[in-house]
């Protein structure tokens, strides 16, 4: 006998943003553009935006009743801006997602499928999995090590802990105590979905990987906040 379908009625989509006025408008044009039986609200947070973005952000906002624009009066990290994001989302499923192109919306209906289809209340988009442009050795080692560790950790064999795409359900958002603000949001969220008992179906995804001339962020020294963080989740939270 298969899992039950589980009925959605809307998507919220969930975008922290730090200074990406290049792309934030082509995203969110990106995001309407994907075809889906469900209604769907776009919650964008400006996390202290100085370049323009906030500006941007404000004029598309004017009369848009799928967009919700919160704005952060100083920058507080990734983290912070997804905890904002999820107090003001009121949709069924939830999609994570990275204001800067790397990750391209088309990949939605893969993403939801496992979830419309009652398999999980929980998908990661892998970047291993689907087709790709080279990343960086290091950071493709880093992400592999820091995913390992994962495993370890939570007895569970992800290969893409990293992913900007996460996918979960209302009542799996209605669980999560967050309180990591920057680098460390990514292994606190998938620290609380384990050890709450849920289990991450992957897919595979497209992935599109910045230059640091783009504008790319992370640095090897996240690496070693994301590392503390797994131990922190795993062995005192």
């Amino acid at each position: 006998m298969g899992n039950p379908s589980r009925p959605i009625e809307r998507i919220s989509v969930l975008i922290p943003v730090y200074n990406e006025e290049r792309t934030i408008l082509e995203l969110i044009r990106r995001v309407r553009a994907v075809e889906l039986p469900y209604q769907r609200e776009i919650v964008v947070v400006d996390d202290g935006s100085t370049d323009g973005t906030r500006e941007a952000l404000a004029q598309e906002a004017e009369g848009a009743r799928d967009l919700k624009v919160i704005y952060h009066a100083v920058n507080r990290g990734k983290g912070a801006a997804v905890r904002t994001a999820l107090t003001a989302a009121t949709g069924d499923v939830l999609i994570i997602q990275d204001a800067d192109l790397e990750y391209d919306p088309r990949d939605y209906p893969v993403l939801l499928r496992p979830i419309v289809e009652g398999r999980t209340q929980v998908v990661y988009g892998s970047r291993f999995l689907g087709e790709h442009k080279a990343m960086y050795f290091w950071h493709a080692v880093g992400n592999r090590f820091l995913t390992l560790v994962t495993n370890l950790l939570y007895d569970t064999t992800l290969t893409d802990m990293e992913t900007g795409y996460k996918v979960f359900t209302a009542e799996v958002a209605r669980r999560l105590r967050l309180r990591s603000d920057r680098w460390g949001f990514d292994p606190e969220i998938t620290a609380q979905i384990l050890k709450r008992g849920y289990r991450i179906y992957e897919v595979p995804i497209a992935y599109n990987g910045r230059e640091y001339w783009e504008g790319k962020k992370i640095t090897w020294r996240d690496g070693i906040t994301v590392l503390v963080t797994l131990l922190r989740c795993r062995f005192l939270d």
